[in-house]
């Protein structure tokens, strides 16, 4: 073992979370060291696993861009490729691509009070061998999914079927779907990428939902920021503006749909109707839900509405009641015929990459525990898990919490404390989710299972508003009557002691 696998701070994954924090900590604590483990051989996370065709993000790049880094470019939706090269860039500028450790899969972290250190498990999933790590402090930037599986529902019939079943997280590269008959089975936001890109080359597309979901059109290219830039505004003054603005529509748009759901839904199925045009039926584009009790899908330039009214995509509204051996047959008796079938059916929910996290030799039940103003689990001592918002886009509470972070070190360092944790007690414990019970998506129910509890009161309720987590964790006390702080001394790290044993 390397004496190099002690520092401060390990953060556990390298996607938009972990390479956001690491920069953070070079920003903003830059005394302290830290490493990231990796287990892909890429940056990148999400935007490295997925490789499906038109894959890009279903939110704007203003917000799902980093606070202190523009993103430099006009797009509203930024395909995949260019959101990994972007965090690729940021890594590489902000000096912590050379910290990264790939291909590393952590199996275990186990947190010691006696030596005041988290020891984590690793293994090299190049070579085989098995590694340690020790740091001061843990972060969790993972994000709340399965990486090795997506969900996938069983489907009667399925071994039947002649043709090919795919599912979006796990793309074959050498899929040819052009002229085969592709059914998607989802309506999501993978389902409604999709569904376009395919029906470019595809025979035809069948997008095949249980139930609808709003969709909105949203232009391709920023208008405002197309103008700033044709008059040479600076970029970080074009994005710093095309920010402040989205964070605002983001937030307007939910609470228009929280407080008056009928007047939000109206103006969501009108704008849906002017896209689709009198010959796709707007049944299947009208929920039986309020907007915002499941995610809101955008599309750019209306892009699967205008392969809907061309005729290359359709939208079919019912349920599988069997695979044949030539397509699906639904509960209507219609079949669908099929080459290829895609199942965009969800993700698997898993926290902290599926790692085994102990205290003091004691497994930590996450669902049992409550977390602290969205970024700290409680009992759990100098640890942070990263989870990003599900009603906005996810770097803004990223962000947010790793500036938290940065200032929870800095408070310590200026103290002279050694450990921290939050404590809550009997009252403060509730049975809702952190990630709410708003919304109803199913991966937010199966992620119920697996997600901390949020409490009866700050600073145990998840806000999940941008406006009040700033005020919460950008400015207000980092100490309060919750967190409980610790001088005592932090003990060597193995590898220091191993030395002081030789040299002895």
């Amino acid at each position: 073992m390397h004496s190099s696998n002690h520092v401060d701070v390990l953060i556990i994954g390298a996607g938009l979370s972990g390479i956001g924090a690491a920069c953070h900590l070079t920003r903003d604590a830059p005394q302290h060291s830290f490493l990231v483990l990796e287990r892909r051989a890429r940056i990148g996370g999400t935007w490295d696993l997925f490789r499906y065709p038109g894959v890009r993000s279903d939110s704007d790049m203003y917000t799902l861009g980093y606070k202190f880094r523009p993103w430099r470019g006009t797009k509203v939706l930024a395909d995949g490729p260019s959101i990994r090269a972007y965090i690729q860039d940021t890594a590489d500028e902000y000096g912590v691509t050379e910290r990264i450790r790939f291909q590393r899969k952590v199996v275990s972290a186990s947190w010691c009070t006696d030596d005041g250190l988290w020891t984590v498990e690793v293994a090299d999933e190049v070579t085989g061998d098995a590694e340690t790590y020790t740091s001061r402090f843990l972060i969790g930037s993972t994000g709340y999914y399965n990486y090795d599986a997506g969900y996938r529902p069983d489907f009667e019939g399925e071994e039947r079927f002649a043709g090919q079943v795919v599912h979006p997280q796990q793309w074959p590269e050498d899929l040819e779907y052009a002229g085969k008959r592709v059914v998607v089975i989802g309506s999501g936001a993978t389902a409604i990428t999709l569904v376009p890109e395919m029906a470019k080359t595809a025979a035809h597309v069948t997008m095949l939902q249980r139930s609808p979901t709003y969709v909105l059109a949203v232009p391709e290219t920023d208008p405002v920021a197309a103008v700033l830039t044709r008059f040479r505004v600076p970029a970080p003054v074009t994005y710093k503006l095309g920010r402040v603005r989205n964070i605002a529509l983001q937030r307007g748009v939910y609470d228009l749909s929280r407080h008056r759901p009928a007047l939000a839904r109206a103006m969501m199925l009108k704008a849906a109707g002017l896209q689709l045009g009198p010959k796709v039926d707007l049944s299947h584009f009208t929920p039986t839900y309020d907007p915002w009790d499941e995610r809101l899908c955008v599309v750019p330039n209306g892009d699967l509405f205008r392969s809907l009214r061309k005729g290359s995509a359709s939208v079919v509204t019912d349920h599988i009641e069997t695979f044949t051996e030539g397509g699906i047959r639904l509960r209507s008796g219609e079949e669908i015929p099929a080459d290829i079938v895609v199942t965009a059916t969800g993700l698997e929910v898993q926290l902290v990459g599926g790692v085994r996290v102990e205290v003091d030799g004691r497994p930590v039940e996450t669902r049992d525990r409550v977390i602290y103003k969205g970024v700290m689990i409680d009992g759990v001592p100098n640890a942070m898990v990263i989870l990003g918002y599900t009603n906005a886009s996810w770097t803004l509470k990223a962000d947010l919490a790793s500036e938290y972070f940065c200032r929870l070190l800095n408070h310590m360092d200026r103290k002279g404390h050694t450990r921290v944790v939050a404590q809550a007690g009997p009252q403060d414990r509730s049975t809702e989710s952190a990630m709410g019970s708003a919304l109803q998506s199913g991966y937010i129910k199966r992620a119920d299972g697996v997600m901390p509890r949020q409490g009866t009161r700050k600073p145990w309720k998840v806000l999940d508003n941008y406006y009040r987590d700033a005020i919460a964790l950008r400015h207000g006390a980092v100490a309060d009557a919750t967190l409980q702080f610790s001088d005592q001394p932090v003990a060597a790290s193995p590898q220091v002691r191993r030395r002081a044993e030789q040299a002895g």
